[in-house]
């Protein structure tokens, strides 16, 4: 047995030109797939995988492919039925409520995201001062799509008991 690797994540967006402009100008991810619309037809494997994942009825949507520098997929989709975008932050419903990236320049990344419409919803926090420089900050795209930014990665941020460390004190 052994950890799996992370491959991808589908975020669903309201406007797909934008995202994919979004994502690769301000997050630097480069485009594998540009947008393309997937029609519900039987004719082919993508459609039946389609009909197979979404049920029937869906007629068409739109999905552009995009990966990290780590090489982790990002399947941007736009769906007709997707009539607006989120406007509430609610984390609290069962499902994927984030996502996180890491960028050691977390001031600059914050304010790319802001400037590009988006929102930073926290100041920028440190986990342990004056013991490490670990920093973090809940962002959100201007699709309503929450990013958490990271400055060290995960295992560094939580590893070896650091967070247990933290609640008890």
């Amino acid at each position: 047995m052994y950890p799996r690797n992370f491959s991808h994540i589908g975020i669903s967006v309201p406007n797909l030109d934008e995202a994919v402009k979004f994502y690769r100008e301000v997050m630097n991810w480069y485009v594998i797939m540009e947008p393309t619309l997937v029609k519900e037809e039987k004719e082919t494997a993508i459609g039946v995988m389609c009909i197979d994942v979404f049920g029937e009825g869906w007629k068409e949507f739109k999905i552009a492919h995009l990966s990290t520098g780590d090489g982790i997929g990002i399947e941007l989709f736009e769906f007709p039925q997707n009539d607006k975008q989120r406007n509430e932050f609610n984390p609290y419903p069962t499902g994927v409520f984030h996502f996180s990236v890491k960028d050691p320049n977390i001031e600059e990344l914050t304010a790319k995201i802001v400037a590009a419409g988006g929102k930073q919803r926290m100041p920028i926090r440190e986990y342990y001062p004056e013991e490490k420089p670990y920093r973090m900050v809940y962002c959100e795209d201007p699709f309503g799509n929450i990013i958490e930014i990271y400055t060290h990665s995960y295992e560094m941020h939580y590893g070896a008991g650091a967070y247990q460390h933290q609640l008890k004190d």
